[in-house]
Order: structure tokens, then sequence, then C-alpha cells
């Protein structure tokens, strides 16, 4: 007898006498044209045992996006495509999840690229720890040296803080995790997305699951590639309304701004001061914003090792847009950001 194909027989087993459950994936997708194709692909060439359905809700994008997602349905029945009118995340996502049929329900972004084993590992991970929502690492690659730069960035501590999700780290249960695969009798216990976070609406869903008394898990076994933004306009508008959106999910879950959210929008201010002192002939204002410079050049000598000249010499000026962004955004945030709009009176 072969030792080696013996000690192959009984994972196989395994796998063949399991019943694995049923998956559906939603993907709320809006002018996609670029990576939606790649990122279908991934899902439908899951090495899953189990039964998946795709389901993709579309908005009304400004490029190929729907004629691209109407060709991918004729090509695989296990696609489905509904439309989004709004065009806005929770609300696609809360499509999808009604279109969907399984009980097991696995997000996706239409930038988002899954490994061959990332469904298998989710399902894996939520048996074998009882969680509600179980997710892995962001882990943002580029292409261009800009999207290099903003990558490395997304992957530092430096740059995003210590969130797991960004940049590793041990399994264990946390406050939120990236996308996320869930137990739909959890969605539905918390009542889906909140519609009115057009931003953050993950960190939110997570704090209302935990409240209901449900886990949230994290494992370095799910990692998926993600596509960061392709210039600084885009990197800056995503950090600015992540910033806005963050401190509403902080309005209205007191007690869940920690120091990592807070660090940004008190750097601004700080170096904001700063400079008016400057200005205005105090000197030693300029000390502040001189010593955040000085930082983040060389905070990107030592994250950016590795990395291409052309993407080494952008990183300083990554790091500085996504955190004055955000910390832009958090502090210009409006009161009424998040609240339903009022009835108008016939």
């Amino acid at each position: 007898m072969n030792p080696s194909s013996g000690a192959h027989s009984a994972p196989q087993a395994a796998t063949t006498d399991r019943t694995w459950p049923a998956v559906s994936v939603v993907m709320p997708v809006l002018n996609e044209e670029r990576h939606l194709t790649d990122a279908v692909r991934r899902i439908l060439l899951q090495e899953y045992p189990g039964e998946l359905e795709l389901v993709l809700a579309i908005g009304p994008s400004r490029d190929r996006t729907e004629e691209i997602a109407a060709r991918l349905a004729t090509e695989d029945p296990r696609i489905v495509v509904v439309p989004n009118p709004t065009g806005r995340t929770p609300q696609g996502l809360n499509i999808a999840i009604k279109a969907s049929q399984y009980s097991i329900i696995v997000r996706v972004d239409g930038h988002s690229l899954l490994p061959a084993d990332y469904v298998r590992a989710a399902v894996e991970t939520m048996e074998e720890t009882g969680a509600d929502n179980v997710g892995g690492i962001m882990a943002a690659e580029g292409v261009t040296p800009f999207e290099k730069a903003v990558a490395r960035a997304m992957t530092s501590k430096i740059g995003v803080g210590n969130a797991r999700f960004h940049t590793g780290g041990e399994a264990g249960e946390v406050e939120t995790v990236y996308l996320g695969t869930f137990r739909r009798s959890a969605l539905d216990r918390v009542g889906g997305y909140d519609e009115t976070f057009v931003r953050a609406q993950d960190w939110e869903m997570n704090h209302r699951i935990r409240q209901t008394g449900g886990r949230v898990f994290f494992t370095p076994r799910m990692r998926v590639t993600y596509r960061p933004r392709p210039n600084l306009r885009a990197l800056a508008k995503q950090y600015f309304h992540t910033g806005r959106w963050r401190r509403v999910v902080g309005r209205e879950h007191q007690g869940t701004l920690n120091f990592r959210y807070l660090a940004p929008p008190l750097a601004v201010v700080a170096m904001a001061a700063g400079a008016v002192a400057g200005a205005f002939g105090f000197w030693p204002g300029w000390i502040v914003p001189g010593a955040y410079a000085a930082g983040i050049v060389l905070g990107a000598g030592v994250e950016g090792r590795g990395l291409p000249v052309s993407a080494w010499l952008r990183l300083p000026l990554v790091f500085a847009t996504m955190h004055v962004s955000w910390g832009l955004g958090f502090l210009t945030s409006p009161p009424g950001l998040g609240q339903p709009t009022p009835a108008k009176n016939p």
C-alpha cells in the first residue's frame, strides 16, 4: 500500500461524508466594470463542496457594469441579478440578502478577489466557533505605483491603526471584520443592514450583532485581495466619508469611540492650531505640523521597504491623505447625517 495515498484518504472521506451547508454570496455592485468579471470568477471557482449561489445587486452604473453582470448571469445559472435602484451599499446588501435563499450569507464587494478556499474557511470557522459573523484579512494589493503605496499604507499600523482585519494577527473575537460571512438568523435578528448608514454599515451591523448576544470572529485563514483606490482624489474622498460616517456610529452608539478613531481628528486640530500660531509669529507652533511631517516621512521609510521606488516616494503623501481626510471628515460630520429624512407634508 502507498503510505502517501492513505494519508490523504481520511480528509477526502471526511469531505465526502459530511453535509456542507448551502451558501449565498451577495455582492452590491456600482461602477465596477474594471473588476467585476474577475471578482465573480473568483467566487464561482470556490473549492467548496456545498451548493453556492451568487446574488448581484446592480446599481445604476455609469459604465458597462450592468451589461457585464447580465452576460455573466447567462453563462452560469448560479448567478442571480437583481436591481438596486439607489446604488447605495446597505440597500444593495439588503436587496441581495432578501433575494438569496440559503442560511449562510457571504458578503463580497465588486473590487474584492476571494482566494479559492475562502468560503470553506468561513464555514469551518463559523462551525468551530459558533460565531454569528466571521471574517479575515483585507489584503490590499495594488497594480500601479500609487495603488501599491496605498496598499502598503492600508496594511500598516501607521496608516490604519491596529485593526486585525487590516494588519493581521491571531484568531479571536473582535469588534468588526472585513466583509463578513453571516448566519442568516443573526441578520434576521438585528433587522439587516441599517440603510441610513451609507458608509460604516459593517461596523454598525457588527455592533448590533454583538449587542444582541452574537459573536464576531476574526481568522487569518480568510484573506481577501482588495484593490485600492486608483488616485489621490478617490483616496481622499473614501477616507473623508469614512471619517464622517464613523462619527455617526459614535453618536448613535455611545461608548464605541476609542483613541484609534479619535487620533486623526485630534492630529488635524493640533496641526491646524500649530500652523495658525506659527503664521501669527509664534514659531514653536510649527513644531506640531513639522513633527507630523517628519514622522510620516520616517514611517514611510520603514514601512516602504521592499516597494518599488516609485511607490515608496508616494507613501508619505498617501499616509497624510488618509489621516487628514479621515480627520476632516470626522470633524465636519453634520449632526443630521445618518438621520432619516423627515416626510414632507402633502
